[in-house]
């Protein structure tokens, strides 16, 4: 018999509609070393990189821009950026909320290499 638990499946739209904070990962899953994480996106964040950590960002809904050094890109709904670690980025929702599948190791902090007021380092499970 399995220790592992039952796989479940996860309803994006329903998950989503759980929590309404900005800027606060929400885990809602793992795979091997690295979580699947939920994230509302409103504004500006702050721009920071990852000494060590990889980040995929899955724009479900809104528009995502992803502020780069060299520029921005906008990312829209069913369309994903990889931010390599090192890159120092600032990620954005563009004209209100936008929802994001992130996809990154369970020792990425969100703010990465800065601490501020949006800052998480306990993630909530979904």
């Amino acid at each position: 018999m399995s220790d592992r638990a039952t796989p479940s499946k996860v309803n994006l739209k329903d998950a989503f509609a759980t929590f309404s904070d900005h800027w606060s990962p929400k885990v809602a899953g793992e795979i091997n070393d690295a979580q699947v994480k939920l994230a509302k996106f409103e504004g500006k964040f702050e721009w920071h990189h990852h000494d060590n950590e990889d980040e995929l960002f899955l724009v479900i809904a809104g528009t995502m821009r992803m502020g780069l050094r060299t520029g921005h890109v906008d990312v829209g709904p069913g369309e994903f950026i990889i931010i390599p670690h090192g890159i120092e980025h600032r990620p954005e929702g563009l004209d209100g909320e936008c929802h994001v599948v992130l996809l990154e190791p369970k020792t990425t902090v969100n703010t990465g290499n800065v601490v501020t007021e949006k800052t998480v380092t306990e993630l909530d499970r979904l």
